[in-house]
């Protein structure tokens, strides 16, 4: 609530970015697909494009007359789309700086707008309890969604294009056809209001962050839970995909950022090959199979996980670190004294022994 924005580095010890500029809370930030322009949006109800290198210039776009809660990027780069507490999404060119058009047929607070894979669609979540899919080139919302029974937090397309999962105060995760507009997944496995989900790139996987503080890896080929990860010691309020899906990083309440390694039997070389989603899978996914994986929190504000079990991050104070490292260099220490000590008492057998040869000597000689 800094209203700063911090573009971290994964290598260790090198530097991050601090952009300054939004004069309330950041509530949104999104790369372009290229990666060269970073879009962020505030309470202060305006939109700005940064250009990430060290000294952070930016564009700012008065936006909207109410708090900007979404910011996103084109496949093409070209266009952006944000939806704001004004009930509106509006459309702007990001190489031209300028506003195209505005969709209002929310009645409440707009949580999150996104445009499909190949651009032609947006979908996007509202305070009002609905999911709206609109065409981009007419400008018409195509279909509306209203089987939420909560507000609708946060919505995003399947890589394919094909369908939409959209997460809700519910404590529900639904996934709908985009084209026969039917509901083929319903996920109820959260305890508390679902805030955030993301694809894996190869379509196979869905992850979500709940209030709830866990974090869930849904296998959507089969319809079936296979992680709850605990981290958080608070509401968990965003979760992402990295681009090749190796990585993902969550936010939560607990002023922790947590990057997980994703360990999924996927060639990440190959995730541009995306699965479809199953047709169909009947019934509302409840007490499946899952594994339980707990993690102790620590106070790092990026961290990453190379462990060979699934989704298991790190999170290991620095005063536990270095008492491991204390511990290994007396391990050592006491390594190399046994070493000696096993050299010396060596010597000492070997010394024995020449002497116990000595003395049958001696009485040989001297025996008549």
């Amino acid at each position: 609530m800094d209203s700063c924005i911090m573009v971290w580095h994964m290598k260790p010890q090198t530097r991050a970015y601090r952009y300054t500029g939004h004069k309330d809370a950041v509530t949104c930030v999104n790369y372009s697909p290229s990666g060269h322009l970073l879009a962020s949006g505030s309470r202060d109800k305006t939109v700005r494009i940064w250009v990430p290198n060290v000294k952070g210039e930016s564009t700012v776009f008065r936006a909207h007359t109410g708090t900007v809660r979404s910011v996103h990027f084109c496949s093409d780069g070209q266009s952006l789309v944000t939806a704001s507490d004004d009930k509106t999404i509006k459309v702007w060119s990001t190489h031209r700086q300028k506003f195209l058009f505005s969709l209002s047929q929310h009645i409440n607070w707009v949580r999150c707008a996104r445009f499909s894979p190949d651009g032609r669609l947006i979908v996007s979540a509202s305070d009002d309890k609905t999911v709206k899919l609109w065409d981009k080139t007419s400008r018409e919302c195509v279909y509306s969604y209203c089987e939420h029974s909560g507000f609708v937090t946060y919505v995003d397309f399947h890589p394919s294009g094909s369908c939409i999962a959209a997460a809700g105060m519910d404590n529900t995760v639904k996934v709908w056809d985009v084209r026969t507009h039917r509901l083929l997944q319903h996920y109820q496995l959260h305890s508390a209001p679902v805030n955030s989900l993301s694809f894996h790139p190869s379509g196979n996987y869905l992850v979500t962050a709940s209030s709830d503080s866990t974090l869930k890896i849904l296998d959507l080929m089969e319809g079936r839970l296979l992680y709850t990860l605990h981290g958080h010691q608070g509401p968990a309020n965003c979760v992402a995909f990295s681009r090749t899906g190796e990585y993902f990083a969550s936010g939560g309440s607990d002023e922790q950022v947590m990057v997980w390694k994703s360990n999924f039997d996927v060639n990440f070389g190959e995730v541009t090959k995306v699965k479809k989603p199953p047709a169909m899978l009947g019934g509302t996914s409840r007490n499946l199979p899952e594994t339980d994986i707990a993690v102790a929190a620590g106070r790092s504000t990026s961290q990453e996980s190379m462990q060979s079990q699934p989704q298991e991050p790190v999170s290991v104070p620095q005063t536990l670190t270095s008492t491991l490292e204390h511990i290994v260099g007396q391990l050592d220490v006491l390594t190399q004294t046994v070493s000696i000590l096993e050299q010396r008492l060596t010597l000492t057998e070997d010394k024995l022994k020449q002497c116990l040869e000595n003395q049958q000597l001696i009485m040989q000689g001297t025996t008549p």
